[in-house]
């Protein structure tokens, strides 16, 4: 049965959406992290901004929460121009892409996200519109049938995936800028709940403040969408069951309440690496039998999962398997692991 996670990276519902739009910076100049990425994005807007065109088609890729959509608003912010929001699951048939296209105005932004859910023969479509601003679109069937080409206005796609891997070559080679998104440094998450806490009027009078602010970073799995999160569950304790003031030990009970530990690691995470160490002596062992024993979704620990505990070297992934790390298995307490052979690859860090 799926597992609800206050670290999981998704948006959980349309209150959390808004709460994060309130929170979201709306000019590049605010945008923290990703400096590669900003400044290729600084110097592409304002020199389209300078010839009168539009803004270059571009992809974001990587894990959730990290700013993808974000971008998207800023980028349509910079330009001056319209920002239209759909996703890859919403376009079912052609039409509905159509009906998009055709409502663009020189120089709008339109962002997609999941775009490698997009269906071929919309995909299809995408092509001419991206590259000439045109799209062919049939009349009739049979042998009444015709097309017809319809002009469109320059417009910006910006497409957003956790899986770049299943967009095709052709689509791939459509957009000027390609990058994937990192994960955060605790430094730029304390830049993000430092200004996020101010917007939400937490007080931060206390000595350790600022402390407490860099506990809740190191927790949020290098992931803005998720520190926001917990900067918010924070301060509902700290209203209730605290002064109001934030402080490290207020963060500490709020987090150890929701059973989130001091490297973000929650209650699915331990399960997860409890199996790999206890029912499979460390691995390697196959993704689906984990999944079977957690009685979990193999895709939702694959993409929910796994990433951060990739990241913090929890994790190896090997032709073989899954294998818990000498990390993992002094986090988890656990002594020696048997693995394939009782060393190698299960305790390299």
């Amino acid at each position: 049965m799926p597992t609800e996670r206050i670290i999981s990276a998704q948006t959980v519902d349309e209150g959390e959406q808004r709460a994060n739009q309130s929170l979201r910076p709306t000019r590049l100049d605010d945008y923290v992290g990703q400096p590669a990425l900003v400044e290729k994005l600084d110097i592409t807007l304002q020199a389209v901004k300078q010839r009168g065109e539009a803004m270059e088609h571009v992809l974001l890729h990587g894990p959730p929460g990290l700013g993808k959509t974000t971008l998207a608003h800023i980028i349509a912010n910079e330009m001056g121009t319209h920002l239209t929001v759909t996703a890859g699951p919403a376009l079912t048939k052609p039409g509905d892409l159509v009906g998009v296209l055709t409502k663009l105005g020189r120089g709008d932004v339109l962002f997609i996200d999941e775009i490698h859910r997009l269906h071929v023969s919309i995909e299809e479509y995408l092509y001419s519109a991206m590259e000439d601003f045109k799209i062919d679109v049939a009349i009739d069937s049979g042998m009444h049938a015709r097309t017809i080409t319809l002009t469109i206005q320059p417009f910006a796609l910006i497409g957003a995936t956790t899986r770049a891997g299943l967009l095709s070559g052709p689509m791939l080679s459509r957009f000027g800028i390609a990058h994937n998104l990192e994960f955060y440094s605790c430094k730029d998450l304390l830049s993000i709940l430092t200004r996020s806490a101010g917007l939400l009027k937490i007080d931060c009078t206390a000595e350790d403040a600022m402390d407490a602010l860099r506990a809740i970073a190191q927790r949020s799995r290098g992931t803005p969408r998720i520190a926001n999160r917990l900067l918010r569950r924070v301060r509902d304790f700290s209203q209730v069951r605290g002064t109001g003031t934030l402080s490290a030990d207020v963060v500490d009970m709020a987090l150890t309440l929701e059973g989130v530990d001091a490297l973000g690691l929650d209650e699915l995470d331990r399960k997860y690496l409890g199996v790999i160490a206890q029912v499979y002596d460390g691995g390697p062992v196959g993704l689906e039998a984990i999944a079977a024993t957690l009685s979990e979704d193999a895709g939702t620990l694959e993409e929910m999962v796994e990433p951060y505990l990739l990241q913090v070297g929890f994790l190896s992934r090997t032709r073989q398997g899954r294998q818990l790390t000498r990390t993992a298995a002094e986090h988890l307490g656990v002594g020696a692991l048997k693995g394939e052979a009782g060393n190698g690859p299960l305790f390299e860090e």
